[in-house]
């Protein structure tokens, strides 16, 4: 079987390896399409937290399900899916507390164990959310937009509040998307004008801005005078997550949904002056996926412009670093698997 191979920084391989053999409780599915994310990105970069080599990418999946297994959990041979790649083990506190999303022991397909770049794959029967409706591209997607439907839900924004959305790339994009979807004021912030560009035609975002010293005074006169009740930084640079303490009005609330390799430091008598609120956002939850499988379906949520590259999985050493990898044109890149 074809199997796509990170062995190292900057080098996939094509290797041949084994179909995978039955074991109790997964399900047997076919490969469709395959998502690139910034997880990926800072995998062949040399920059990824939580990884070795060599290791097989892959965890934004769609499917096909050729085989339920022993325990289907409602599947049936033929459904279309999205894959919930997050490998929990079910009796630690963060399980037990409805939280496997930042399990003890995570095991992310494609980060920690190794993920979807090959035709077959077997996962838990339970990780995979079947839709009649969408295709295998959209349910790519999902993942993608649960990290952003996630981030939000740590967010809890109102119609009442003032969102600010730093970084617009795929994952701010779908940060965005369910910034929008709950009625909140929204502005956009990102050093490229490409992408704001983008949110403005593609997104319908109102308000947009570059970093900066006339950002503050900026945002007063998006919010009427208030600086944003709630700031998420999808941007995974330090520079930009450190400020975010600046931007929140009095009250305020921050959710990191980006990360990077390090320490974030801030100043402690602004942060309780304001009376700060710092939030962490990881993955999603099962329940968030089926809600974004379901704003999708009903036409709440667009992915269609996002994707911007597709290449075959068997192309992936040749094109993935030439094309993809350190291009500022790659939205998103879809794997197409034959």
């Amino acid at each position: 079987m074809l199997t796509i191979v990170l062995e190292q920084p900057g080098a996939f391989a094509a290797v041949d390896r084994p179909e995978p053999t039955a074991a109790s409780g997964t399900a047997l599915v076919r490969v469709h399409r395959i998502g690139v994310c910034g997880t990926d990105l800072h995998a062949f970069a040399g920059k990824q937290p939580f990884f070795s080599y060599p290791r097989v990418l892959g965890h934004e999946l769609g499917v096909e399900v050729l085989d339920p297994g022993d325990t289907p959990h409602g599947l049936k041979v033929g459904d279309r899916c999205s894959v919930e790649p997050y490998m929990n083990c079910g009796t630690c506190i963060a399980c037990r507390r409805g939280k496997p999303n930042c399990c003890t022991t995570l095991q992310v397909l494609g980060v920690h164990t190794d993920g979807g770049m090959r035709p077959l794959l077997r996962v838990p029967a339970h990780k995979l959310h079947p839709s009649a409706k969408l295709d295998y591209e959209q349910l790519a997607l999902v993942e993608t937009l649960g990290i952003g439907a996630h981030a939000v839900e740590r967010a809890a924004p109102t119609p009442a509040d003032f969102v600010l959305v730093i970084g617009a790339g795929p994952i701010g994009l779908s940060v965005i998307q369910f910034a929008k979807v709950s009625g909140a004021t929204l502005a956009v912030m990102d050093v490229s004008e490409t992408r704001l560009e983008f949110c403005r035609k593609q997104l319908g975002v109102t308000h947009t801005l570059k970093p900066g010293a006339t950002a503050v005074e900026e945002l007063k006169k998006i919010g009427g005078g208030d600086l944003p009740t709630c700031v998420i930084d999808a941007t995974g640079n330090p520079g930009s997550m450190m400020g975010c303490f600046d931007l929140p009005a009095h009250g305020g609330r921050i959710v990191f949904v980006g990360l990077f390799q390090g320490d974030v430091t801030f100043n402690d008598p602004n942060f309780h002056r304001r009376e700060l609120t710092v939030m962490g956002s990881r993955n999603a939850l099962p329940a968030t996926f089926r809600e974004v499988i379901r704003l999708v379906e009903a036409g709440k949520v667009d992915t269609c412009p996002w994707i911007t590259h597709r290449f075959k999985l068997a192309d992936t050493p040749t094109v993935f670093p030439k094309d993809i990898a350190g291009n500022p044109a790659v939205l998103k890149a879809m794997i197409e698997v034959a």
